[in-house]
């Protein structure tokens, strides 16, 4: 019991310790788990059971984990569910009243990139305001916060018409007047 927990706290004292893990404008990667697995000669973290993954203003809830530290000291993340139905992400800007929410069987993430990949009946749904704004599905949906764009890919069978990309998008007003109602309200 001793060695688990040694090995769970240096972890997490390593995390603000080291230049490795990200450069003083980066946010702090915070990770609830019900275990933790730690490998420090291959930089590989394992967290397993109700995780809950924080970075800035990231929230990722999986049933597993896997945290892989590169050489540049950013971090690649692989979130799966065994027991849950689904991976669950949620990414906030606040400066933008927006909040982007996205479910899949699998999510991976890119700290260098900002990059969240979701696989298996993936969805994401930007909301501004509260307010649904954009939906995108498919079997693969990725998602580039520095960039703001995201791409739509699935798997049909040929001449099935299932298994196709789903969007749905409100027209620019509707926007601008939810983004002018936020803009008011916290005035």
């Amino acid at each position: 019991m001793i060695k688990p927990l040694l090995l769970s706290l240096t972890f997490l004292f390593s995390l603000g310790s080291t230049t490795a893990w990200a450069q003083a404008a980066d946010p702090d990667t915070v990770i609830l788990s019900d275990s933790l697995e730690y490998d420090d000669i291959n930089r590989l973290s394992t967290f397993v059971g109700n995780v809950i993954l924080t970075r800035g203003n990231l929230n990722l809830r999986a049933d597993k984990i896997v945290v892989n530290e590169t050489a540049d000291g950013g971090q690649h993340a692989i979130a799966t569910v065994a027991n849950s139905p689904k991976v669950l992400v949620r990414q906030e800007s606040p400066e933008k009243f927006e909040i982007i929410k996205g479910e899949s069987r699998q999510v991976e993430y890119n700290s260098a990139t900002e990059q969240l990949i979701l696989v298996g009946k993936a969805v994401i749904t930007r909301y501004v305001c509260g307010q649904s704004i954009d939906s995108i599905s498919g079997d693969r949906v990725i998602y580039n916060k520095k960039t703001d764009m995201y791409q739509a890919v699935s798997q049909a069978t040929p001449g099935s018409g299932q298994n196709r990309v789903r969007s749905v998008a409100r027209p620019r007003a509707h926007i601008d007047r939810a983004i002018a109602e936020c803009q008011q309200k916290s005035h």
